[in-house]
């Protein structure tokens, strides 16, 4: 995957290793890419913040991200900022990030994030599945000043296969909810990831996604524990679901771009909302607000990082290297 898009030659060694940082101080935890060949004292000029979806954490965008990363035109002037959000992964330990566990309070970990670290504001914010929704809310409490009038917003949104409505569970395949009904049913502590795939398997689901749930295990003596919060992230799902951003993309504040990626082969999306999504796009550009854009790509389910990184690559890393 590192040699897509033609990378430059002598590129891809450089680019194989990359300073890790995490701040697990009433913050969210986090990981840093930027090139090896760079000092990582030299300043950078542009930073885009990466988001998991649910259940997921930062690690799940490592490799997408180096790539990413390395098909950058400039490479040298980028710091990719992987976050696990709250109730995942590193920040599941870290105290301090207070209930109600919903999109809102996780988009203020973002900025709240920037100003404990004394940042600048990201220029891109990219997220997947619930992610997408954290960023859109991200740029919506920027464009209303919740974060204060330092605050900036995003040049670039990227949503990624995130429906951006309120998500009917009548019109849910259920598999979420089900995924975690069967989590709380469970002990905090399962015997051994093996014994959970199995235990997943022989409940009905599949062995790809039974072995994506054991790698969010984490040892604990002689068993393995979650290493994500499940009640702060069931309550994080229920906000998922609930929470409509269709007033942003309807008028989307001036000169930020926000680009929807939706998966050729993703459940996700009724015909209704592809149809309202790209009315929204093929509207005539109005000076006064940002821009919508619509993508597909294909070959892909949901998973668009894992089933079609080559194809996101292509729609993603030309548009941001363009700022």
């Amino acid at each position: 995957m590192a040699r897509i898009l033609g990378n430059k030659p002598g590129l891809h060694h450089l680019l194989t290793r990359f300073t890790i940082s995490r701040r697990p101080l009433q913050t969210l935890a986090y990981e840093e890419l930027r090139p090896s060949d760079v000092d990582p004292q030299q300043p950078y000029r542009s930073t885009a913040f990466i988001l998991h979806g649910l259940l997921g954490s930062a690690r799940n965008w490592r490799t997408f991200s180096r790539s990413l990363l390395s098909n950058l035109s400039d490479p040298s002037g980028w710091r990719l900022v992987l976050v696990d959000l709250r109730n995942h992964g590193k920040s599941a330990e870290i105290e301090g990030l207070n209930p109600p566990h919903d999109l809102v309070n996780a988009a203020r970990d973002l900025a709240d994030l920037v100003g404990t670290q004394g940042w600048d504001w990201p220029d891109v914010v990219l997220g997947h599945s619930m992610g997408g929704k954290v960023a859109l809310q991200f740029a919506e409490s920027c464009a209303l000043g919740d974060y204060g009038d330092s605050a900036k917003l995003p040049k670039q949104l990227w949503v990624l296969d995130s429906v951006p409505g309120e998500v009917s569970r009548d019109k849910s395949d259920g598999e979420v909810e089900k995924v975690l009904q069967t989590l709380q049913s469970l002990p905090s502590s399962v015997p051994s990831r093996k014994w959970l795939v199995n235990h997943m398997i022989e409940l009905g689901f599949s062995k790809s996604l039974s072995e994506w749930i054991g790698t969010n295990l984490k040892k604990q003596g002689d068993h393995e524990t979650w290493a994500f919060n499940l009640d702060g992230a069931v309550q994080m799902f229920k906000s998922y679901l609930e929470k409509s951003y269709w007033p942003l993309l309807e008028h989307p504040p001036k000169d930020m771009a926000i680009h929807v990626v939706r998966a050729e082969n993703s459940d996700r999306w009724d015909p209704d909302v592809v149809q309202r999504l790209g009315s929204l796009a093929n509207r005539e550009a109005n000076g006064s607000e940002g821009k919508l854009s619509v993508h597909v790509l294909p070959q892909s389910g949901h998973w668009v990082h894992v089933d079609n990184p080559k194809g996101l690559l292509e729609i993603v890393a030309p548009r941001i290297s363009s700022l």
